[in-house]
């Protein structure tokens, strides 16, 4: 952490000499304001540095979503929002999206109304084998 470490105490001592309303003085100012969050992968190693995995995920989602019929209410883009995540779910879990849906399509119906549906998430999917 001694390049970060570095940073930090460039960045502390430039800040009262730079102009806040510049682009410049927003990037310092930004920088120091979001100092914890920028280095919380440090505190632990199954963080990525970056969330260009989750950008990547999505970008799917935001280039689409103007183009999808069923969310032109609230309880459409709720629906929708849904069901990517738990397809994004499945491919982070390393299950194949497809066949975790039928599965789930199979064992759902034989399910009480008030009955608990852990089981069937995709992250439980992985860890049994598909029926």
């Amino acid at each position: 952490m001694p390049v970060l470490n570095a940073l930090k105490t460039w960045l502390e001592a430039v800040a009262p000499k730079v102009v806040p309303d510049t682009k410049l003085g927003d990037a310092v100012s930004y920088t120091l304001n979001q100092w914890d969050y920028l280095t919380r992968y440090t505190s632990d190693g199954r963080m990525p540095i970056d969330n260009n995995i989750l950008e990547r995920d999505i970008r799917v989602f935001a280039t689409g979503r103007k183009s999808w019929l069923f969310s032109d209410t609230a309880d459409g883009a709720k629906a929708s929002a849904v069901i990517y995540s738990l397809m994004l779910t499945c491919r982070a879990c390393g299950v194949d999206p497809l066949t975790w849906l039928r599965h789930v399509l199979t064992k759902l119906p034989q399910r009480d109304d008030d009955a608990d549906l852990s089981d069937l998430l995709p992250f439980n999917f992985s860890k049994t084998s598909a029926a």
